[in-house]
This record gives C-alpha cells, sequence and structure tokens, in this order.
C-alpha cells in the first residue's frame, strides 16, 4: 500500500526527531518530490512515486547521519530569498541577518557607496546587502575559488548586477580600493573546540569556522588590514562568538578605530563589533 504525503512526514518526524525533526522533514520531502513545503500542506492525500519515495527515504537516512539539511537540499532561506549552498561554503545562520541589519543603517540608500564583504562564502552577506541598496557597489571576496562561483551562481540567479568578485586572503582581494564598509562573518571558532566535530558543524569547511587557538586570529587580521581600505569615516563591522565582544573591542580599540561598539543578536549574545577608522 502507498504512502501518502501526510504519513511520510509522520514517520519522518519520528525518525528525526521532535518539532525541529517535522521541519526538516518538510524540507526533505519537499525537495524530493520538487515540490514546495506549501504544495505539502495542500495535498496531505497525495501518493509520491516508489522513486520519490525511495529518494526521500535516502534523504532522511542522510540527515540521520548527521549531513545538513541544506546540504541535502541544496538550498538555504537567508534575509529575503534563498541560496544555493554546498559543502564548498558555511551554511548561513539567522544570526548573522543580524550583521546584515546593522550594516544597513551604515548604507544611506540613495548613497554611491562602496562595500567589502570578506570572506563571502554563499555570498549571503554581499547579495543582501546588493540588494537592499542597489546604488551601492559591493565587492565579494573569498579566498576559496569553490566558495565564490557558489556566491557568483547565486548573484546571477538573483538578478543582482552590482556585486564584483574577487579571490584572495580577507583584505588581499581589495586592492587599492577604498571603501565605505567592510563587513565579515569570519571563522571565530577556536580550532580545539569540541564542537568542530559534532553535529551540522563536522559537514561544514573547517577554514569557514575555526581560526587559531583562539578563535581570533581571523579577526585580528581583518581588523588590522582593513584600516588601509576605509575611507575617512568608514564602518569596519564584523560577525564573532557570543563570548569575544571583550576581545573584539580590545582589538578595535588598539588599532586606532573609533566609536566602537558591540551589537547582541536576538537571543541577547553580543554578536557584531564594529567601529569607524578616523584616519585619511
Amino acid at each position: 500500500m502507498s504512502a501518502d504525503v501526510r504519513a511520510l512526514l509522520r514517520a519522518a518526524a519520528v525518525r528525526l526527531g521532535g518539532d525541529e525533526g517535522r521541519r526538516e522533514g518538510e524540507l526533505l520531502l519537499a525537495h524530493a518530490l520538487r515540490r514546495s513545503r506549501a504544495w505539502l500542506f495542500a495535498h496531505p492525500e497525495s501518493e509520491p512515486d516508489a522513486s520519490q519515495v525511495r529518494a526521500f527515504d535516502e534523504l532522511l537516512g542522510r540527515r540521520q547521519a548527521g549531513e545538513p539539511v541544506a546540504y541535502l537540499t541544496g538550498r538555504r532561506a537567508f534575509w529575503t530569498f534563498e541560496l544555493e549552498v554546498t559543502p564548498a561554503v558555511l551554511i548561513p545562520r539567522p544570526e548573522t541577518e543580524r550583521l546584515v541589519e546593522l550594516a544597513l543603517e551604515h548604507l544611506p540608500p540613495a548613497a554611491d557607496v562602496q562595500v567589502a564583504d570578506l570572506g563571502t562564502g554563499s555570498g549571503a552577506i554581499a547579495l543582501a546587502l546588493a540588494q537592499e541598496r542597489p546604488r551601492a557597489r559591493v565587492l565579494a571576496t573569498d579566498a576559496s575559488a569553490a566558495a565564490l562561483a557558489v556566491a557568483q551562481a547565486n548573484a546571477r540567479r538573483l538578478g543582482l548586477v552590482n556585486v564584483l568578485f574577487a579571490q584572495g586572503d580577507w583584505c588581499d582581494a581589495l586592492g587599492g580600493t577604498r571603501f565605505d564598509l567592510v563587513v565579515s562573518n569570519p571563522p571565530y571558532i577556536a580550532e580545539a573546540d569540541p564542537h568542530l566535530a559534532a553535529g551540522d558543524l563536522r559537514h561544514e569547511p573547517v577554514a569557514a569556522l575555526a581560526s587559531g587557538a583562539d578563535g581570533l586570529v581571523a579577526i585580528r587580521s581583518i581588523v588590522d588590514a582593513a584600516r588601509a581600505h576605509l575611507r575617512h569615516g568608514g564602518q569596519l563591522l564584523f560577525e564573532h562568538g557570543f563570548d569575544q565582544g571583550a576581545a573584539a573591542r580590545d582589538l578595535l580599540a588598539t588599532a586606532g578605530y573609533a566609536d566602537i561598539a558591540t551589537a547582541r543578536d536576538l537571543e541577547g549574545r553580543e554578536r557584531v563589533s564594529g567601529g569607524r577608522w578616523p584616519g585619511s
């Protein structure tokens, strides 16, 4: 006897566990059927064919083995759009939208501004800023050619033409250009942190997650090098770990930034720090 959508989702929720398992099951079934989640809710009595059920069962097995849903479906929602993601890029997180919100506060809608996104990965931050500020010229950089290919594909799919791409490690790809705003979601986990070997993190690119013994190597590099690429009064903003706010502020102060501040995420954790470059 064939199983309908309703029964398949019930079984998936049991296999994956809890409310999150139900949501993940919906995403995986929608992917297997090449339908939307809304379609699943509208057609609970629909009976997928045998090949679709097998594909769904395989996806559930891979998820049970720990593969992230975003890599299984090749998609992740971020800001107001969906991004294509692959194992070459970090999976965008909701907390990074806080960085986008803060960045937009420094980008007047009617201004012709230059923005750099360092370590763009899937392009999440750069593309969100380019979409919200069509007059901005955004340069998205990454050391990984594979990551840049993903970001470029996302830009094309979203029809965003005010984004350019360059390969290089942090500020190395910026050339002689000076920017009104430099943003980054760099790796900030300590390389010995046991979380790197657990859950979804073990499947994501370690270079996008870990940064030295204290997790601050990339942030130190960005804070130091960005000074040569910021216009007078230009702003640097970067995401960091919930327990790294004080260290981030100290690095910014030592490097000579002004108006240094840290913003909290929706859960009240220190998440984004930055400062204004007062130099010429």
